[in-house]
């Protein structure tokens, strides 16, 4: 049988409803991923909190889900259990843990164990859900790994709405958190009881520092993965400071409205889910270093633009913070495949783990040094928002090298 052949009679129909199942199971399951910030403005008025004791509560979830990636990995976890019930278990422990946050938490100390848990628990959510995505798909699979990122940043995305929701209904911080995890459990079992995997899937395998370094003495990885760490310095910063920018721009703007700004930021996280999809395809066309490159320099431009714009129009700010959105995460999933294309055979697995967790853990120096901005500090989010847009700048310089290497034709690069 000729490999089109393989291919055709691999690739069923039912990729498709599959592909919408992990997706909207992946969104819901995501969602108590940054309940935290959605809430941080109530929880700054209700806890007594130092300037950075909430932004650890989203720190700490990063290093939860680094330390998960990096275990289930190590123990061939998704060799043994298969995905949907992996996915399932971790999206039901995210909701149990981020119920524990909601409901026992009464200070920023007693909340950290369960965001760590609620990190961890979430490494066996997005990872399997691209295996599984990878599983039915070889054609389209750019697309499909978009689609899953897509469905996680709209995930990240949903407590600001559930958030702008409870601002209308004048409700506290608990039940949007409780909301979360109610989605992500309606996530597991979604995916536990539909879920299947695919034809094309392969054994996931186990992390191995020794297999990790070989990958990594390829220039051209190191390349793709610095592209990948001056993305996500930017990426979770964004997130978790984009909803306090917008409250405090738009009261000095005199347009002060918690549920405005929870919903407006709700729609500047939730379009990068749709952007995300759109990369993937657009990326197995013109390649990766031309997706990502491009949008770097979007989203790299538009946090600068941001700052500058600090108390201006609501309708004016909410344009560039969309396209910000838009283009923050556009790029995200490309940086992995290239990685996969580009690593030795057998290596990918582990420079994979590597990359999550170092990508991760680098988060949490913009996140905590943007918490120490005064939030009604028009220059320091001026200066805050230029730090982040050093991250697209490094990424650009790395991808442009990457582009000029006689192996980046392994992937889609562009130039073919």
């Amino acid at each position: 049988m000729s490999r089109a052949a393989e291919t055709s009679s691999a690739e069923t129909p039912r990729r498709w409803p599959q592909l919408a199942i992990l997706g909207i199971g992946t969104l819901l399951a995501m969602s108590p991923s940054f309940s935290a910030s959605a809430v941080a403005p109530l929880l700054r008025e209700e806890w007594t909190v130092g300037l950075l004791d909430l932004p650890w509560l989203t720190v700490v979830t990063q290093l939860g889900f680094a330390a998960g990636a990096l275990g289930l990995a190590a123990i061939g976890a998704p060799d043994v259990i298969p995905g949907p019930r992996l996915f399932a278990a971790g999206a039901i422990v995210a909701a149990v843990a981020n119920l524990g946050f909601a409901l026992v938490a009464t200070d920023p100390a007693s909340a950290l164990p369960f965001r760590f848990v609620t990190g961890a628990a979430l490494a066996a959510v997005y990872p399997v859900a691209m295996k599984l995505a990878a599983g039915w798909f070889r054609r389209e699979r750019g697309l499909a790994i978009g689609v899953v990122n897509g469905a996680l940043t709209i995930g990240v995305a949903l407590p600001l709405l559930f958030r702008a929701i409870g601002a209308y209904a004048g409700v506290d911080w608990r039940p949007v958190v409780v909301g979360a995890s109610v989605a992500a459990a309606g996530g597991a079992l979604l995916v536990g009881w539909l879920g299947r995997s695919g034809p094309l899937e392969v054994a996931a395998p186990r992390f191995s520092p020794a297999i990790a370094a070989r990958a990594f003495h390829e220039p051209s990885v190191r390349l793709a993965s610095l592209g990948y760490f001056g993305h996500m310095w930017e990426l979770f910063a964004m997130w978790t400071w984009i909803p306090i920018f917008l409250i405090a721009s738009f009261a000095a703007a005199g347009a002060a409205n918690a549920a405005l700004s929870s919903l407006v930021a709700f729609a500047v996280v939730a379009v990068g889910g749709v952007a995300s999809a759109a990369a993937g395809a657009i990326a197995d066309r013109i390649g990766r270093t031309t997706t990502t490159i491009w949008a770097m320099a979007i989203s790299g431009s538009s946090a600068v633009l941001a700052g500058l714009l600090f108390g201006a129009p609501p309708w004016l700010l909410t344009i560039i913070a969309l396209i910000w959105g838009a283009s923050v995460v556009a790029d995200s999933a490309q940086f992995s495949t290239a990685v996969s294309e580009l690593a030795p055979p057998g290596t990918a697995g582990s420079a994979l783990s590597v990359q999550t967790a170092v990508g991760f853990t680098l988060t949490g120096f913009t996140i905590l040094g943007i918490g120490l901005i005064d939030p009604v500090d028009a220059g320091g989010w001026r200066l805050a928002w230029v730090v982040l847009a050093l991250g697209p700048a490094v990424g650009i310089a790395a991808m442009l090298r990457l582009r000029g290497r006689p192996d980046a034709t392994k992937m889609a690069s562009g130039h073919r």
